[in-house]
């Protein structure tokens, strides 16, 4: 009985508090409307800041946590069917949120739907946005056919909410025998694989495009540029994945394998080991080129006023964190290290998106122009704090009235 009141209560502080954050989140926008981009720090020589930096990393948070579901229906790793539906419904959320903050960046946001009524074919940003939907679309049917037939038993054995927002969600489809389950998951698969080029290519791939074939700015302007991405991608889904396992654990809202808690670890290190690694060659070859822009934006990033966003947030939280808490087997079997670690992680990452976002726009890109100079400002503060406050919302409710975590596998 005092259990459940304490989880009342911890529920109603929780909501609470994501309230509070939506609120401050509201006046942040209030100013975002009211003023334009006048509220932001934005300029000619800096036209990307905060929101681009949160657009590509919540993008980034989708692909990884998609990519870590295929291990599941794709891949058919032993006991990561656990965890994807969590992988699938988080890689929703992200994009949500990703998305939203490309609205509010829009000087025009009432112009959104352009891109879908005069459609560009030599524009990378065109085809992305078209990529970004059915990547949506993708991941919605994934997700349905991964937890249908919970959702059967669900509206069958609750008269409640959950019950009869799961009917809805069946679709009409209530059979629940052999062949029906089969064919969700010949379905299933067939998403995954569909999704895994999808996102790889066009979602996060194609978002380090977006960055990589802007040839005025050098340091964007490589081809391990869209490799990187998607190599931070899979570290930030893992990495999340992994703390909501544990949180969700601790909470008594599913039981923890400790098997599968050891290979997420596993695996979480080693994507870190070749995301680290591969910053590490694009670092070595734009300095050893010698090439000007090149050289000065990555004296920017690691000696430049931003130089705790590289050395403390991305290197120390992103790599060195990470591999310390996991680097003995028996740490990687403890889930309050695995949740430091992937806590670590989806903090340092935001370091790596700034460090990729801001610096290349301070330097000019033709002598003579202006150095550039960006501090997001606080309305900018305040609306991401309520657009990130929104995914957590969305998420929490969710946990709430889908089926998430497959029968049996949940705490009585």
């Amino acid at each position: 009985m005092t259990a459940a009141i304490g989880g009342r209560r911890l529920r109603v502080a929780w909501y609470a508090l994501l309230v509070a954050l939506l609120a401050v989140g509201a006046y942040g926008g209030y100013l975002r409307l009211t003023e334009g981009l006048r509220a932001t720090n934005l300029s000619s020589t800096v036209p990307w800041g905060a929101w681009v930096a949160f657009y590509i990393y919540f993008v980034g948070l989708s692909a990884g946590a998609f990519l870590v579901s295929t291990l599941s229906n794709v891949f058919e790793v032993e006991g990561m069917h656990e965890i994807e539906r969590e992988a699938l419904f988080v890689a929703i959320v992200s994009m949500i949120v990703a998305l939203t903050f490309v609205l509010v960046d829009l000087g025009r946001m009432d112009r959104l739907w352009h891109p879908f009524a005069w459609r560009q074919p030599l524009s990378v940003l065109s085809w992305e946005v078209h990529a970004y939907a059915l990547y949506i679309v993708v991941l919605s049917g994934e997700l349905y056919f991964s937890m249908r037939r919970d959702l059967v038993a669900r509206s069958e054995a609750d008269d409640g909410l959950r019950g009869r927002i799961a009917g809805l969600l069946t679709l009409g489809r209530t059979d629940t025998g052999e062949e029906s389950l089969e064919t969700d998951r010949t379905w299933l698969k067939r998403l995954g694989i569909v999704g895994i080029p999808l996102a790889i290519v066009f979602v996060h791939g194609g978002t380090g495009n977006l960055f990589a074939v802007a040839a005025a700015r050098s340091y964007w302007f490589s081809a391990l540029f869209p490799v990187i991405f998607i190599t931070s991608a899979v570290v930030s889904g893992m990495a999340l994945i992994a703390l909501l396992y544990v949180l969700r654990a601790r909470l008594g809202s599913r039981a923890l394998e400790t098997d599968l808690l050891e290979r997420m670890a596993a695996l979480f290190v080693g994507f870190v080991v070749l995301d680290a690694s591969l910053k590490v060659l694009e670092a070595f070859v734009g300095i050893y080129s010698l090439h000007p822009g090149h050289v000065e934006s990555w004296l920017t990033i690691m000696t430049g006023e931003m130089w705790w966003s590289f050395w403390v947030v991305m290197v120390g939280l992103g790599w060195i964190a990470p591999l310390v808490l996991l680097h003995r087997r028996d740490w990687r079997r403890r889930p309050v290290f695995v949740a430091a670690a992937g806590a670590s992680v989806v903090l340092g990452v935001i370091g790596t998106r700034f460090n990729i976002v801001v610096p290349a726009q301070i330097e000019p890109a033709l002598y003579g122009l202006p150095t550039g100079y960006y501090v997001p400002s606080t309305p900018e503060w305040l609306l991401s704090l309520g657009i990130v406050a929104l995914g957590v919302l969305l998420y929490t409710i969710g946990t709430e009235l889908l089926p998430l975590v497959p029968r049996g596998e949940t705490h009585d």
